[in-house]
């Protein structure tokens, strides 16, 4: 398997990218949760929550302690409900522009996937913006919500439909820088640990925890802001200028690194477990895209033998247009 040939799926439309970028989707949001929950409890301490702590370990102890061990996980519905659309669209989209960049303007391949990687952002953000306000409401300490959809009963009927896309603008301006980071540092990583491309599943993992957890610290000060305009029961704060003056005046400069810990501790295996899925189906499908042509030869090969009787019949019929052979045989 050639490196064209793993990097682009040959399918005529996106569906297998889709179902490859769903799956990766959903196994990197599930899976890692719990400790995005606590990277939320521990940024609401900028938005003036003195009474948490301010370990990871005491935060997730706390939270199991007081509020059962289930508490962690409360809001994964929501984001198992958006991660897979979203995701589908973010890689069936980076895919097809990072090709049409590299193949139609010779640009570099690490430049392609950061310009590629800030278009899908826009289409995941639009999906992802309100399930993440969803989740954020659950995630933090003494939710008044008993569920998904109380929340977005109760949000809608308070704060209207765009409270649900109040840390849209934030998000992107997250979410851009994130992931043309995230993506050239894969691409730049995989050049490095895995040149030949192949499906190479311990480092495209590697590969995909250097890059989230760069991408994470550098873009920290961002999510502190998108949890604060995220989290706040009214609308008093709006947009990012006023979120940042909020997050100074309650936490001072280190405000903006609250979190910081758990939310690269979230990004690294959550990134190398997005990579790692989402690389194994497009070599999954690559594999059953390739077999299908064998197959059909296959099939080809195979045909009903003659019988005798039929076999003698064929130069009698045609012996006009019959092989000098054809006759050797009848004659027999």
């Amino acid at each position: 398997m050639n490196f064209d040939d793993y990097e682009t799926l040959p399918t005529s439309n996106v569906t297998s990218h889709m179902m490859a970028g769903a799956a990766a989707g959903i196994m990197e949001h599930c899976v890692m949760f719990p400790m995005d929950s606590v990277k939320t409890r521990m940024q609401s301490l900028a938005a003036g929550h003195s009474r948490m702590n301010t370990t990871i370990r005491e935060v997730l102890g706390n939270m199991i302690q007081q509020e059962g061990i289930s508490r962690p996980f409360r809001g994964v519905q929501i984001v198992f409900m958006g991660a897979g659309p979203a995701h589908a669209m973010y890689f069936a989209t980076y895919e097809f522009l990072k090709d049409v960049y590299v193949s139609h303007t010779n640009m570099n391949g690490t430049i392609a996937s950061g310009l590629a990687g800030v278009t899908s952002t826009l289409l995941h953000d639009g999906v992802m913006t309100p399930s993440d306000a969803v989740k954020q409401r659950l995630q933090m300490f003494s939710s008044p919500y008993r569920g998904v959809f109380d929340c977005i009963r109760r949000v809608y009927a308070e704060q209207g439909i765009a409270a649900f896309y109040r840390s849209y603008t934030t998000q992107l301006t997250m979410n851009i820088p994130f992931q043309s980071l995230h993506f050239m540092a894969y691409e730049a990583s995989q050049n490095i640990t895995n040149p030949s491309r192949e499906y190479n599943p311990k480092m495209h993992m590697l590969s995909g925890a250097l890059a989230g957890g760069i991408a994470a610290a550098l873009t920290t000060p961002l999510d502190v802001c998108k949890t604060l305009l995220n989290t706040q029961s009214d609308s008093k704060i709006i947009g990012l200028t006023n979120a940042i003056k909020a997050v100074y005046k309650l936490g001072g400069p280190l405000g903006f690194f609250k979190g910081l810990t758990p939310r690269v501790l979230y990004q690294m295996p959550s990134t190398a477990i997005c990579w790692s899925t989402y690389e194994f189906w497009k070599w999954f499908l690559l594999s059953k895209k390739e077999e299908e042509p064998h197959s059909s030869d296959k099939k080809v090969m195979e045909l009903p033998s003659l019988t005798s009787a039929s076999l003698y019949a064929v130069p009698v019929a045609f012996s006009a247009q019959a092989e000098p052979s054809m006759f050797k045989v009848s004659r027999t």
